[in-house]
């Protein structure tokens, strides 16, 4: 990689623009890792109109894919999840160029995998997997098992990210051979659902019952960001307050679901204001605030 590096240091180094680059080699030759290329150059750029091309080319016969991203979209990455890989690029690159030290700050900053980040990825995988289940259950429901089944092995997905999470381990592209040493009982359950001679009914109804039991079980510990907010004030919130709420408004999840469960679990409480809507009709607004008050 060093002659690869030493262009990518001459190609940037008179770039104001460019904050950090960041080089990803595997040796599986086609690996999704980088999107079948030899290498992958990812640039972090300070400069919002120069975010998210993409380029291909070919230098010495070596295929490479170059990514620039705005350092705010990378910190979207890295939370939300848009980008599985973006981890293991950030940990296992070699970093070319970091002229004020962020992606060594981004590394180690994903090596201790603080509190707050990892509450921020629980909520969001628990968001995803609560729907999964439910529409799972519906479909099942319905006697749609093809459709039950697809969405009943995605809320196991997210469910697997949870357990991974839970660790302190960032979740990986491979989550299946990741998890069989953290968690083999959902391991089991993924193994039921996809290999058992069971009718598919049967696997289908098995998962979602031991789905409706992590629902249970897991829903405080996975949602403790959104109740700390509620908690944090004596006033109720309106949704939209808390979807605009700071430790929440970069979260882009739909929590609605979410608050209706908290409701039901009784984790948080649900009350009523009166309003007078725009159609001059009086009705009753629905608010969320803390079991306390």
């Amino acid at each position: 990689m060093n002659y690869l590096s030493q262009f990518i240091k001459e190609k940037y180094a008179d770039d104001p623009s460019v904050r950090s680059v960041l080089v990803v080699h595997t040796a599986s030759p086609f690996s999704p890792l980088i999107d079948g290329f030899n290498y992958l150059c990812l640039v972090v750029t300070d400069d919002e109109e120069q975010a998210d091309p993409i380029f291909h080319y070919i230098k010495e016969d070596t295929s490479i894919q170059e990514r620039r991203i705005h350092a705010s979209g990378l910190e979207q990455w890295i939370v939300f999840g848009e980008n599985r890989s973006i981890i293991q690029w950030i940990l296992q690159g070699e970093i070319c160029i970091d002229r004020v030290g962020y992606l060594e700050g981004v590394r180690h900053r994903l090596l201790e995998f603080p509190t707050e980040m990892r509450q921020q990825k629980l909520f969001i995988e628990f968001t995803l997997f609560l729907r999964n289940y439910l529409q799972a259950k519906q479909y099942n429901k319905e006697n749609h098992l093809l459709d039950a089944y697809t969405s009943i092995l995605e809320a196991l997905l997210h469910w697997a990210r949870i357990s991974i999470i839970e660790t302190g381990t960032h979740p990986e592209m491979t989550v299946w051979r990741q998890l069989r040493k953290i968690n083999p009982g959902i391991h089991k359950l993924y193994e039921e659902l996809t290999l058992s001679g069971e009718t598919l009914e049967q696997r289908v109804q098995l998962v979602i019952l031991a789905c409706e039991f992590n629902v249970t079980s897991r829903m405080a510990d996975c949602c403790s960001i959104l109740i700390k907010v509620i908690e944090s004030r004596a006033e109720s919130y309106s949704p939209s307050e808390l979807m605009k709420h700071p430790d929440l408004n970069q979260l882009n999840v739909d929590m609605a679901l979410v608050l209706k469960k908290l409701v039901l679990r009784g984790l948080i409480r649900e009350t009523v204001v009166l309003v007078n809507d725009s159609l001059k009709l009086d009705a009753l607004e629905v608010r969320y605030s803390s079991i306390s008050n």
